[in-house]
């Protein structure tokens, strides 16, 4: 009968041995991500990424004067091709954001094949949550309502920091420029301070 307890007691000593070696790891083993990095990847991409046409890209940069020593950032980078082509044509600095690690991915690879990586830096993270004030010129294609939500960052910027979007406007800021390239796109521009005017809503 002693015999008989004694094999119980050591039974479920070794269950409870086991059961603490099976545990998982706490947090701060296993978190190698950071908080910051684990909310971007909570969100999906608000827009499905498209590329803009090279020859786009190209007269967005004209169209912003990009020049050497500029700081450009591209929101929702896609692919990287702007901020890639704005350091290789430029010599500008380039910071490409995209929420989609994916993106991210194919951005940095871009940047490595076409050899700008002491000039650009592609981010993972939200626009939205992002501070680009040190930018001397920001790119845009997105929607027309999240040009509308970025306003209250784009009026943080410095005086004369010019603001391009490819194919969308603004609602309720007025451009400064509006170019139509051969009627395939339309590209808008706008300067800091904003010039605002009555939403058409």
């Amino acid at each position: 009968m002693k015999f008989g307890v004694v094999a119980v007691i050591f039974c479920c000593l070794g269950a409870a041995i086991v059961f603490s070696q099976t545990k998982s790891p706490s947090p701060k083993a296993a978190g190698s991500a950071t908080s910051s990095a684990i909310e971007v990847g909570k969100r999906t991409p608000d827009v499905i990424f498209v590329p803009t046409p090279q020859d786009a890209v190209d007269k967005m940069l004209e169209l912003a004067e990009v020049k050497k020593g500029d700081t450009v950032y591209d929101l929702g980078c896609g692919d990287g091709r702007i901020v890639v082509t704005a350091a290789k044509k430029y010599g500008a600095k380039g910071i490409g954001i995209d929420i989609d690690p994916e993106r991210v991915a194919e951005s940095k690879e871009n940047v490595r094949t076409n050899g700008v990586e002491k000039l650009v830096t592609i981010k993972n993270a939200d626009i939205f949550a992002e501070d680009f004030s040190d930018a001397n010129v920001v790119t845009l294609y997105l929607l027309p309502s999240l040009n509308v939500k970025l306003i209250p960052q784009l009026e943080k910027l410095k005086p004369g920091t010019r603001i391009v979007s490819y194919q969308f406007n603004m609602d309720g800021v007025k451009p400064k420029e509006t170019y139509t390239g051969n009627g395939r796109y339309t590209i808008y521009k706008w300067v800091t301070p904003l010039d605002k005017e009555a939403r058409s809503e």
